[in-house]
């Protein structure tokens, strides 16, 4: 499990190797991540919008804008949590995420959120050690 905490909120990631939708023969590798948002603040927080840097192995970078995640911006009391499954697929075998999330108080103040860098590493390559 990966985790990273903004300004009383939250983030944790863990990242699934998708085997069955996956095929290295062709050099597609499918990973799945659940993300769980807390708000440890005393706020509610809206989740506006999302950032992310995908990178596979070779450096070619990713970037995705968008409203919300998975057609939701969800409100998130304080105390609680909003839980969420995505995935992305890469051309290699591995490859790294990272991004932040557009958060908004009641008043309208918005402010950014870190997603913590977690890797998507397909567990059949072979690693180099360094």
């Amino acid at each position: 499990m990966f985790s990273a905490t903004t300004r009383a909120i939250r983030v944790e990631v863990e990242p699934h190797y998708l085997d069955d939708q996956s095929d290295p023969d062709e050099d597609y590798y499918v990973w799945a991540y659940t993300v769980v948002i807390r708000n440890e603040g005393a706020e509610p927080v809206q989740l506006k919008s999302r950032h992310w840097q995908i990178t596979d192995q070779r450096g070619y970078t990713h970037e995705v804008h968008g409203e919300g995640v998975v057609g939701e911006q969800p409100v998130i009391p304080p105390g609680e949590s909003f839980q969420y499954t995505s995935g992305t697929p890469l051309t290699t075998p591995s490859g790294i995420m990272v991004g932040n999330y557009e958060m908004a108080l009641d008043g309208g103040d918005s402010f950014e959120v870190d997603i913590p860098a977690f890797s998507l590493d397909c567990p059949h390559a072979v690693r180099l050690v360094n």
